[in-house]
């Protein structure tokens, strides 16, 4: 199992039986990872016991599709030698919708891992408290207000609190979809007790570990299939090519900072869910559409002194390009989140970081390869 940006986390027990001095221990599967390297270092500085699983299987996509993140990234053997809970799943809508082997793939790597990790709980540590990074893509873009987890519905004279309604939108997301429903059926069956954290995305690449060594630092996707729009943004910002808004731009959604993300995850096994509950945290700060992302990039490059022009291109995906979006995300904040805002961070994270690194940009990779409405043809870049 490997993971990225969106994934899971199994954790061991809180406490040691031997005494309250010993570091809480934790497992991070697909800790190699974009969200997974960052959350292993920031729990290992704090005196948690990390162990990292991972098959590398990230670094074998890039090798497959001809990519490269943009920033380098050292092996896994040098990064380990600096530092060293399931992020092990693969996170990439796109490239889930490349074709069937990809899909078949996607699905069978999150929600096989998924219950196999569930039924390693089960037999080997029944009170390990599972973290599990979810998407906020699983609710889709529904015309009404997004609850945390949950929605009480009153329905012909009866009221009941029920799952919020799923809306994927790619295979990806479904996998996530079905992870969400067979993790709340073990809680319910088993007792397992778990937290489900829908994850907006993510954007940034320091967090105070990755900046005690230069083979600490963290990956940088801006390519079609990993790539997320602010990141491909500063890039074209950086080498001149024009911000590629795909369709009418008014997608919106969730977005947090690196170490937002890292912040989030050590609440949640600060603060475990109980014994057989299945509890659903929407982990993000901000809301964005893909214009406002495009209106930002444009004012700080011009504050760099670069020239910065945005186009409409095709939207390759199937959704909604103009819809209201409005998510709660409230619980973790009670928890003690302090957020970092894009305002604060854009800068001097992103653009510096696509400027430092503009001659290792393969402008090839910039524009969408992969189709919704096309699935099963090979993008651009695939090699055997």
């Amino acid at each position: 199992m490997s993971k990225e940006a969106e994934t899971q986390i199994a954790l061991g027990s809180h406490q040691s039986s031997s005494g309250p001095s010993k570091p809480k221990r934790v497992m991070i599967i697909g800790g190699d990872g974009y969200c997974g390297w960052a959350t292993a270092l920031h729990l290992s500085n704090r005196n948690y016991e990390v162990c990292i699983v991972d098959s590398l299987i990230r670094r074998l996509f890039d090798h497959q599709l001809g990519l490269d993140s943009l920033t380098p990234i050292a092996s896994i053997h040098d990064r380990i030698r600096h530092s060293v809970v399931h992020f092990g799943e693969q996170r990439s809508a796109p490239y889930s919708m490349i074709d069937r082997s990809r899909a078949v793939f996607t699905q069978h790597n999150n929600v096989i891992g998924t219950l196999n990790v569930l039924f390693a709980i089960k037999e080997y540590q029944e009170e390990c408290h599972l973290v599990k990074l979810g998407t906020m893509g699983e609710y889709g873009t529904p015309n009404i207000d997004i609850e945390e987890g949950y929605i009480t519905i009153t329905h012909n004279g009866r009221t009941d609190t029920l799952p919020y309604p799923k809306q994927a939108s790619s295979f990806y997301h479904l996998s996530k979809v079905h992870d969400s429903h067979n993790i709340a059926f073990t809680c319910k069956a088993w007792g397992i007790r778990a937290t489900d954290l829908n994850q907006g995305v993510v954007y940034g690449v320091r967090t105070d570990e990755m900046e005690m060594h230069e083979e600490l630092c963290n990956r940088f996707d801006y390519d079609g299939v990993f790539g997320t729009a602010l990141n491909r943004f500063c890039v074209q910002a950086a080498v001149g090519h024009p911000l590629t808004v795909y369709g009418k731009g008014g997608q919106t959604r969730g977005y947090l900072d690196i170490r937002d993300t890292v912040q989030c995850v050590e609440l949640a096994i600060a603060n475990p869910a109980k014994h057989g509950e299945f509890r659903v945290f929407n982990q993000f700060t901000e809301q964005f559409s893909v214009n406002d992302l495009s209106r930002l990039v444009t004012k700080a490059g011009k504050k760099l002194g670069l020239e910065v022009q945005t186009i409409s291109v095709p939207n390759p995906r199937v959704e909604a390009e103009e819809h209201y979006y409005n998510a709660k995300h409230t619980k973790l904040v009670e928890l003690g989140l302090q957020p970092h805002l894009l305002s604060d961070s854009l800068l001097d994270s992103l653009l510096n970081f696509a400027i430092t690194y503009k001659d290792r940009v393969d402008k090839a990779q910039i524009m969408p390869s992969v189709s919704w409405k096309k699935i099963g043809a090979k993008p651009r870049t695939v090699t055997a």
